[in-house]
């Protein structure tokens, strides 16, 4: 049993995360973001704001002997009015690589959101602890991989041995980008998400841009991506273009092709992979904006639902397909004069049959078991001998 005096307390600092593009000094302690300052100056959208906050992919790195960890959080809970209760965020302990651990935090912050008027209110809480004991003795490299969907704010960190940052590992590093399905919507736990489950297959260090809601070509976005270090990019493109219904077929090929020049400025020949989107029947050829569908919410589901009209697609408005045309189109056009840009048909990692297998449960996002299909299939299609990011040496720009 460790007492009071057996435990070191480490300054939580920048050097000891991964994953995290910002990182901002709080009342209680650190809140690591996935936006830099500059980004988040320029961005007035609630949601966007909620979603970079929340850690996908960000991770505790750390070189120890300890054999007891404690980590204080003060999480923020998402409470949705009428709809049943979110399961407490999870959190991920890897030791030397491998999963060794899961946990919860209770309490927290709660974010009470109504979708049928838009207000929001936050409710503050307490910190929480999330525990880790009967570790592995010897020095070893531990992450602990902070809730994709939970934005948490990191208090203290205790141990029973001293801790130092985890030495670089070396590996190359992919910076991807996308939406809530990339942020990892409805998977199990930060280690489960497709990227994370990809990038584990793959052989690489992530950062995960996947923003719920929000992967709409800001332009902050692509100077975020286009400043931050990366041997592999990826963008995904499509499906919030669509439900969120903000622009029209003559603004998005222009769009595309802005965000893809910022990126280029800052990566100039790193592997680039344009993927458009998963299959989702409900607005493969129906524009947005979508809607939530309430009308299940007394069995304890919710659902979403296309509310445009398919004949407006005459007039410039966009659908799944017709964004996978565009997309297809400027990938191809670009692709003459650059001979690192790839694209990646969407379905090939979920498509029709496995829409019959493994349905959409909301019709929107996928669940845990999805999750894991999309991350191997990706695994296989982009990190393979002749995939857009095959390791054909060092590369650089």
């Amino acid at each position: 049993m460790h007492t009071t005096d057996d435990w070191i307390t480490t300054p939580l600092t920048r050097d000891l995360l991964r994953g995290a593009l910002d990182v901002e000094r709080t009342e209680r302690g650190l809140l690591p973001h996935r936006l830099p300052a500059r980004a988040r100056a320029q961005n007035n959208d609630g949601q966007l704001a909620m979603a970079e906050s929340q850690p996908s992919g960000v991770r505790l790195a750390l070189r120890t002997r300890a054999t007891v960890l404690e980590l204080e959080t003060l999480p923020t809970k998402r409470v949705y009015v009428g709809v049943p209760p979110r399961p407490d965020g999870v959190y991920d302990l890897l030791v030397d690589g491998r999963p060794a651990g899961r946990g919860t935090v209770v309490g927290g912050n709660t974010l009470t959101i109504d979708m049928t008027t838009g207000a929001a209110a936050v409710e503050p809480g307490e910190v929480g602890t999330l525990r880790f004991a009967d570790l592995p003795g010897g020095t070893k490299d531990i992450e602990i991989w902070l809730p994709h969907n939970e934005t948490t704010e990191l208090v203290a960190l205790r141990t029973d041995a001293p801790v130092e940052p985890a030495p670089d590992p070396g590996r190359r590093v992919w910076l991807h980008h996308g939406s809530s399905i990339s942020h990892g919507s409805d998977a199990a736990s930060p280690t489960t998400t497709w990227p994370a489950l990809a990038a584990s297959l793959g052989g690489v260090e992530l950062i995960n841009l996947g923003l719920g809601g929000s992967a709409l070509l800001d332009p902050f976005t692509a100077r975020a991506m286009r400043d931050t270090p990366a041997d592999l990019i990826s963008v995904k493109i499509g499906i919030n273009v669509v439900n969120a219904d903000v622009m029209r077929l003559r603004a998005f090929g222009p769009a595309v092709h802005g965000f893809l020049d910022t990126v280029r400025e800052g990566h100039p020949t790193a592997p680039l992979l344009v993927v458009s989107p998963l299959l989702c029947p409900v607005q493969e050829d129906t524009p947005g904006p979508l809607a939530p569908d309430f009308s299940g919410l007394a069995e304890g589901s919710l659902r979403f639902v296309a509310t445009g009209d398919p004949a407006e697609r005459a007039s410039g408005k966009l659908t799944l397909n017709v964004i996978r045309d565009e997309l297809s189109r400027i990938v191809s056009e670009r692709a003459a004069d650059d001979e690192n840009l790839y694209y990646l048909d969407g379905r090939e990692l979920y498509g029709q049959a496995d829409a019959a297998d493994l349905p959409l449960p909301d019709d929107i996002h996928p669940d845990a078991a999805t999750h894991r299909l999309i991350g191997e299939r990706f695994a296989k299609l982009a990190f393979a001998d002749r995939g857009a990011f095959a390791d054909r040496g060092a590369f650089g720009d």
